[in-house]
């Protein structure tokens, strides 16, 4: 592979950040990967471990000079953080993200940029229940969407460059609107996760089974739950609060479904719940095919983070 950007500025060095720079140094995608943090601790443990080429105690700094700037922040964060850095991109730099809400990024961030910058919004569909600037790997994206949502006026070099980098570091690569990717979101991720979180609380709050029976008698079904809820709480905060909408609607569809179960289950009516469940294993199937996930025991998930990180 070949060298796609000079100076890659990553601003946030979490897993996601952290992956990137793992991927783009196994690749020789970037000639200089820098970076930074908020805070001091993780800059710290960037410069340990030797994460990024260099770690700057300022956003404004790192983005100096940089061709690709990624804003691997809080959704809530991004506004602010795009304001401090403009007055110190290079002109001609492309900017991406890679948060999980699209719509509400490009309104925080894209008035603050100057022309003349490239601003590319993105989401890579990968991640773990890790956080932190030790938990990235390079094969954290392999085999998995990252979805651009490109504005109107994007110049389309920009987003072609952008895209040899997210093919170079092994993901897929797809465009999508940003209110459309939003409400997809909501579907396959954002709601998923409130109701983990919920499902998890329940078992928190029910005093007639013990902390102890939950941890030591947990299913595969509770346990895949606990797996989705130990994700990073501020991160997910953000995303509800600015995929609002999106996220309602398919929360609101969601208790119609679960009154109907509800209603199947009340009056014994195994023959509805059976063409249910039956639908809906399709999903899973369809899943599989595509190659998003696997059918080995224990849904293959004993190995799955040694097999991505090898």
């Amino acid at each position: 592979m070949s060298v796609i950007y000079d100076r890659v500025a990553l601003i946030g060095l979490g897993l996601i950040a952290g992956s990137m720079a793992h991927a783009m140094r196994d690749g020789g995608l970037a000639r200089e990967i820098v970076g930074y943090a908020r805070s001091a601790e993780t800059r710290d443990i960037a410069r340990e471990i030797g994460l990024c080429d260099e770690v700057f105690d300022s956003a404004a700094e790192a983005v100096k000079g940089a061709d690709l700037v990624v804003l691997a922040v809080p959704v809530g964060a991004m506004g602010d953080v795009a304001a401090e850095i403009a007055p110190h991109l290079k002109p001609g730099a492309t900017v991406t993200d890679v948060g999980s809400v699209k719509q509400s990024v490009i309104d925080a961030v894209a008035p603050h940029l100057p022309e003349g910058v490239h601003f590319i919004p993105g989401h890579p569909l990968a991640g773990t229940e890790h956080s932190g600037p030790r938990s990235g790997f390079a094969g954290l994206f392999r085999n998995r969407w990252w979805l651009l949502t490109p504005l109107p006026d994007s110049d389309e070099a920009a987003v072609q460059r952008l895209t040899g980098l997210i093919v170079a570091i092994g993901a897929k690569s797809d465009r999508m609107d940003p209110a459309h990717h939003d409400l997809v979101l909501a579907v396959t991720s954002h709601a998923p996760h409130l109701i983990a979180y919920t499902m998890v609380g329940v078992a928190d709050h029910l005093r007639r089974v013990t902390d102890e029976e939950v941890i030591q008698y947990s299913a595969a079904g509770f346990r895949d739950f606990t797996r989705i809820a130990a994700s990073d709480p501020t991160m997910w905060r953000d995303v509800f609060l600015h995929n609002k909408e999106a996220t309602l609607d398919i929360l609101g569809r969601f208790t119609e479904e679960l009154f109907m179960l509800q209603r199947a289950i009340r009056m014994g009516d195994g023959q509805q719940l059976f063409d249910y469940f039956t639908r809906t294993r399709a999903i899973r199937r369809g899943i599989i095919e595509a190659g998003q996930d696997t059918n080995a025991p224990d849904f293959g998930r004993s190995g799955e983070t040694k097999a991505a990180k090898e």
